[in-house]
């Protein structure tokens, strides 16, 4: 418990914390805004909604609150490695493990809170900014239209949360905050194009509730003009889906600790 305590007291003590999560949401902000004033007048689908409220710009390797959660779980290693608090006590290959365990134990309800908040945000903008548009959808109660908007946010929500541990991870295998993020950033540029032909090659197409969420690849798919019903897209994601978004995360992990055991210091 006290290196947990540690960890938070270290997290809300950086200055680079909170001018992070100030930029992931003015520039979230901003990009719902220009997006909502693009809407077409009438009912907003679902698949225009989550954009809005997750500011998905195409092209980008994750989501700018991703981004943002990357780069809090990158500098929480590297502040760590130039300037660290608990040399004397954090030799020890278990107490070096525990001070890991403790920044993934606080990146991870730091990243859903701040994927949480950046939706909260993001629905006032566009209620305020195009209320027509978007009324018949983000205020319909049906079940329906609840989980059409629940399901891809619950999924906004959990690869914010992977983008914070795998900056985390990434920077504890390369020891350095930059190249960490760095890496996690050409990390979607090189899965999502081998997953995206691996899943037309077995007859399948890119899951419907994610192809908004993977900047990058939506991106492509608008270069490409490729019009997302013609690609067949399941109506909600699969297990074999799932596991390969989050094979890279537990590979990195298990290198982490690998690498932790050839360590004598974090």
């Amino acid at each position: 418990m006290r290196v947990l305590a540690y960890e938070l007291r270290r997290l809300r003590g950086l200055r680079s914390t909170w001018l992070i999560l100030a930029a992931v949401l003015l520039v979230d902000a901003a990009v719902a805004a220009v997006l909502a004033r693009q809407l077409p007048a009438g009912p907003l689908g679902a698949a225009a909604a989550v954009r809005c409220l997750t500011a998905v710009v195409p092209l980008l390797p994750l989501p700018i609150a991703a981004l943002g959660a990357g780069a809090l779980g990158a500098l929480s290693y590297g502040h760590e490695v130039r300037h660290p608090g608990l040399v004397a006590g954090r030799v020890a290959l278990g107490r070096r493990l525990g001070l890991l365990t403790a920044k993934l134990a606080v990146t991870g309800p730091v990243a859903l809170l701040l994927a949480a908040v950046t939706v909260a945000v993001n629905a006032a903008l566009v209620l305020a900014v195009a209320p027509g548009a978007q009324a018949g959808t983000l205020t319909d109660p049906s079940a329906a239209a609840f989980g059409d908007l629940l399901r891809p946010l619950a999924l906004f929500a959990g690869l914010t949360v992977l983008a914070g541990w795998a900056g985390l991870l990434l920077t504890s295998l390369l020891r350095s905050a930059a190249a960490g993020l760095l890496v996690l950033c050409a990390v979607p540029a090189l899965l999502e194009p081998a997953l995206a032909l691996l899943l037309r090659r077995s007859g399948r197409g890119w899951p419907a509730q994610a192809r908004e969420l993977l900047p990058f690849q939506y991106g492509l798919d608008l270069v490409r003009g490729v019009d997302p019903q013609r690609l067949g897209a399941a109506p909600a994601l699969d297990g074999a889906f799932v596991a390969a978004v989050l094979a890279p995360l537990a590979l990195l992990l298990v290198a982490a600790v690998l690498a932790q055991l050839r360590r004598r210091a974090l």
